[in-house]
């Protein structure tokens, strides 16, 4: 069973939309996923409440909620059935509980919004995982996804060159499209969607699912086939289109 947790201090970076997509895409590829919330705002759980009964079906679990009757252990058992476990962090974990919320995790992904503050969070969300969580660097297990870019803008390239300089692997680049918030309106992921409407936000997901793939503690590669020229972005690559023409980055962001 692999555990996937999705994490950043900062609220606002897109932990939802990540984690609701990932547990879209394992359903869609049969994995049988667990979605767990544990941010008190319910935002997954709240999308996976508008789930039609038609859709292949994701098993919830809210972990924010407290329940007197029950051990916290219980409340918080998955299914014995589900191959793929997706954690959805809250906003504002104090950095002494990211040992116990990242304990057993296989992989860890780290939003990031491209802006100053969001920038300067992750750095410190990235420094807590290594020294508090004391995530090993070598065993290669934390991810960043630089989420709603808008490529070709100041703060695009801004957000890039500092990603550089982390020496932790940049998965995915996903930019900021309408299909995510129509998606989660619907309680569905963007790969429940009609492929010629997503075709370009599916495409920039290859490299996180691939990278994904070869975390499977069981080393079962379910991820559709990923084209050589998809892989996560190498360090040395970030920022290097030249001459680009930089856009007014000033437009309404989805939120």
């Amino acid at each position: 069973m692999q555990r996937i947790v999705v994490l950043n201090s900062k609220g606002g970076s897109g932990k939802t939309t990540v984690s609701s997509n990932l547990a879209s895409y394992f359903a869609v590829q049969g994995l049988k996923p667990a979605l767990i919330d544990f941010d008190s705002q319910g935002s997954s759980t709240r999308w996976l409440s508008k789930r039609g009964m038609e859709r292949i079906p994701i098993h919830g679990i809210a972990g924010y909620e407290r329940n007197a009757r029950v051990t916290r252990s219980f409340a918080l058992r998955v299914p014995q059935d589900c191959q793929r476990v997706v954690v959805d962090t809250p906003a504002a974990l104090d950095r002494q509980l990211m040992p116990e919320v990242t304990r057993n995790a296989d992989a860890i992904l780290v939003p990031v919004l491209p802006s100053d503050i969001d920038i300067h969070a992750a750095t410190k969300c990235i420094s807590d995982l290594l020294l508090v969580a004391k995530i090993p660097r070598h065993e290669q297990r934390i991810g960043v996804i630089a989420n709603r870019v808008k490529k070709n803008t100041v703060t695009y390239r801004a957000l890039m060159r500092f990603l550089s300089t982390l020496g932790i692997p940049i998965l995915a680049t996903l930019r900021d499209s309408q299909n995510y918030v129509r998606a989660a309106e619907e309680g569905i992921g963007i790969f429940e969607m009609k492929p010629y409407q997503t075709r370009e936000d599916l495409e920039q997901w290859l490299p996180l699912v691939g990278w994904l793939a070869q975390k499977d503690p069981d080393l079962q590669t379910t991820a559709p086939p990923i084209p050589s020229s998809a892989h996560a972005t190498p360090m040395t690559d970030v920022g290097a289109a030249p001459n680009a023409d930089l856009e007014d980055e000033n437009e309404p962001s989805r939120i």
